[in-house]
């Protein structure tokens, strides 16, 4: 974060573990749909899931069925995925929003907000409806099957995304995507299952805050 808040044009948000505290119940709906294959392929799917913050739920299932299925992948594929979307949209309608969420709006009143999730873009957008923040995003709600990648391309290329933009993240990919669109970047770490953050952090000299609400009370 190299500006006070309120000089940003745009900001960035990724959804689970910063807007959301989801980031256990995406955790556990992976190894409950995954179950069906055995226990140690179950925790298997949940540590590569781990490891890969931020990344959509695509491809962690793609590699699963490379992994541990062998035929009918295509529907085996569909199947997980279903079964996914089932145990993780009653934990999403259910979880904690982020405190200070409104005073940060405030505090940006003139910038535009986006999400860029590994989400699933039509669950996210139909979550945020009905939790009553959707109108908070008037930049648009993004996610998967699209990556943060594309999504932070497309939206800087059709202007919706407009410099000096600040990403509010808590994963490697966040940084990572982050920087290659060259956006700011603040890690947020209350709710994060990203081990070992604190060294990366430290190394890559980026700014940790708690959460939205202690980033709401940074002065501009």
């Amino acid at each position: 974060m190299k500006l006070p808040l309120s000089e940003y044009k745009t900001i960035i948000f990724d959804c689970d573990g910063v807007i959301l505290n989801s980031n256990k119940v995406k955790t556990q709906a992976f190894y409950l749909a995954a179950l069906p294959y055995g226990e140690k392929a179950a925790n298997k799917l949940v540590e590569y899931h781990v490891a890969r913050g931020g990344i959509s739920r695509y491809k962690k299932f793609e590699w699963f069925i490379e992994t541990f299925q062998s035929e009918d992948k295509t529907n085996r594929l569909q199947e997980l995925l279903d079964n996914y979307a089932k145990f993780v949209l009653d934990g999403l309608m259910k979880c904690e929003i982020a405190n200070g969420l409104a005073e940060l709006r405030q505090k940006t009143r003139k910038a535009r907000w986006l999400v860029a999730s590994g989400g699933d873009q039509n669950e996210l957008r139909d979550v945020f409806s009905s939790r009553g923040i959707f109108e908070l995003f008037d930049g648009g709600i993004f996610g998967s099957p699209d990556s943060k990648d594309t999504i932070l391309d497309r939206e800087i290329s059709n202007g919706n995304i407009l410099q000096p933009a600040l990403f509010l993240g808590d994963s490697k990919y966040d940084h990572v995507a982050s920087k290659r669109a060259d956006l700011d970047f603040v890690f947020v770490n209350y709710w994060t299952e990203f081990r070992g953050w604190e060294q990366y952090c430290d190394e890559n000299a980026i700014i940790v805050r708690s959460s939205l609400e202690s980033l709401s009370l940074v002065k501009s």
